[in-house]
């Protein structure tokens, strides 16, 4: 039999400004009216598909910034603003930013909000209404297809396609926030009835052997160029695990079982933290498991089976993505027909199983929960539920949860020392190397230098909750998209982001900010 594992990771970076409570970019919001809920719903329709769904602690925290109207979202306050009432910057801003969706799979799918694209490309004049179409159409073409097509007043407003009202466009937002509103229950109510496991990551999505030290990038890559002076603040790690364990257990009342470490990111350092905290498996990527068995050459025999990390501190499972089947989801079939992409996914898997035949195989499927979609037809439901149909059909592989899997059949074998690595090369060069992370990594070392002697110092300000607060920046500041996009992002979105955490962060502990933070890292 082969036992088949989804992990769909959802997150999205911490983009909330902590002191003025305002959002700069909408993702959380338009992504959780997109890809979080839907995805769910689909499954329902296929009870013998159980599946894992990674849900990052800060990325909660923001839905549930807007359910409790605990954020202030720039985009949707323009969203809302009449039309008639709009200032100069706020048509300019429309106009910028209220095509970010699929050109091909989305705007091009509803003539309207195609109209307006090229109306905006040829510079030609925005009228009122189309000012107001753009609004709508915007919060509109974000919602997922399955909430357009099965809510009649959502049904309505796409049919009537143009000149719409204010009133219309109210109710598509105030849709949006109901959405937001059902997400964490209705994943407590999947994890309840047994269909699925929910996982967590480290609660701010930080590296975490980067935050145990720096340095252990050299392990990955002997050639990695480290900042000077390194970062090395091992209790942060358990922080971040704990507060994420915590956070968990409010919300789903159990414990997590499973773990996604952040960008599939391990090395033998952090285990520790991980056992400590009561977790029980954890996911990476296959190049970690060769890299640890010291194997130069894929090996299906030794990939699809758990494995068993026994130290001193106490026994942790770990399994191994397939890469190239994730990545096929992830990258490839998008730009296939439907039809044949389901066939040439299940022709994997039935290669895998007749390769190995006789034995229980567990093949691993982790990636990303959510951008994938948007370059999917119709944001990847007619790909998923053909899919779960064969899925449901077929008689020799069965899908699971991966903490079904394992009660079933726990690890024999053992790796005695895991590798450093992540997801990308088994390496840390996507979050530490070229001259613009490393210049991050050395700002933040000194803020958390200033952070450990401000806090051994000064206990006035721990008073009236300014520790509590100067931490939660510290670890938002050690979240991985900041590296990730440094030197590698022409907009400078993130750049910006961790420049405003980063200030923020020292007025938090009553300093000036650095003169260097008022310019682009770039620059």
């Amino acid at each position: 039999m082969l036992y088949l594992a989804f992990i769909f990771h959802m997150h999205q970076p911490y983009y909330k400004d902590l002191l003025t409570q305002e959002s700069s970019l909408p993702w959380v919001r338009l992504h959780a009216t997109k890809d979080y809920l839907d995805m769910l719903q689909v499954l329902e329709k296929y009870p013998l598909v159980h599946q894992t769904f990674n849900l990052v602690p800060s990325l909660v925290e923001q839905i549930e910034d807007y359910e409790k109207d605990a954020v202030k979202d720039k985009f949707l306050e323009v969203s809302s603003k009449p039309a008639a009432s709009l200032n100069r910057q706020e048509k300019e801003f429309l106009l910028e930013n209220f095509f970010s969706i699929n050109k091909e799979r989305v705007i091009s799918l509803f003539p309207r909000y195609y109209e307006l694209y090229l109306k905006k490309k040829t510079e030609e004049d925005f009228k009122e209404e189309d000012y107001r179409d753009l609004q709508t159409w915007f919060n509109l073409a974000w919602i997922d297809p399955c909430f357009r097509e099965t809510d009649s007043e959502l049904k309505s407003i796409v049919g009537k396609a143009r000149f719409f009202s204010e009133e219309d466009k109210q109710l598509v937002l105030e849709k949006q926030l109901g959405i937001l509103k059902e997400i964490v229950s209705a994943y407590k109510k999947f994890q309840e009835n047994g269909q699925i496991e929910v996982t967590l990551s480290p609660y701010y999505h930080p590296i975490l052997p980067l935050l145990y030290n720096t340095n252990i990038a050299r392990e990955a890559n002997p050639k990695a160029i480290l900042p000077k002076p390194g970062f090395s603040y091992p209790l942060d790690c358990q922080a971040q695990i704990e507060s994420a364990v915590s956070f968990y257990k409010t919300r789903f009342a159990r414990a997590p079982r499973g773990m996604w470490p952040s960008e599939e990111a391990v090395s033998e350092h952090i285990l520790p933290f991980i056992m400590h905290s009561g977790i029980n498996w954890i996911v990476a990527d296959e190049a970690i498991l060769f890299k640890s068995l010291r194997i130069k050459k894929r090996d299906a025999k030794i990939l699809y089976q758990p494995y068993l990390l026994k130290r001193e501190e106490g026994n942790l499972n770990i399994v191994f993505r397939d890469r190239n089947l994730s990545d096929l989801l992830g990258f490839v079939y998008h730009s296939w027909n439907t039809e044949k992409a389901v066939a040439d996914f299940m022709r994997h898997l039935e290669i895998i199983n007749n390769s190995l035949k006789g034995k229980d195989l567990f093949v691993a499927i982790a990636m990303d929960g959510e951008n994938a979609w948007e370059y999917y037809p119709n944001d990847g439901h007619d790909f998923l539920e053909a899919l779960y149909q064969k899925f449901s059909d077929t008689k020799f592989l069965k899908c699971v949860s991966v903490s079904e899997y394992l009660k079933k059949f726990p690890p024999c074998a053992k790796i005695k020392r895991l590798a450093a690595g992540s997801w990308i090369y088994a390496q840390f060069g996507k979050w530490i190397g070229n001259p613009y992370k490393v210049k991050a990594w050395e700002w933040l070392a000194q803020a958390r230098e200033e952070l450990k002697d401000w806090d051994s110092s000064d206990k006035r300000l721990a008073i009236n909750g300014k520790r509590e607060l100067a931490y939660k920046q510290m670890y938002i500041l050690e979240g991985s998209d900041w590296f990730w996009w440094y030197g590698e992002e022409p907009q400078g979105h993130f750049d910006k982001l961790f420049r405003m955490h980063l200030s923020n962060f020292y007025r938090l502990i009553a300093k000036d900010p650095p003169a260097y933070l008022d310019r682009p890292l770039s620059t």
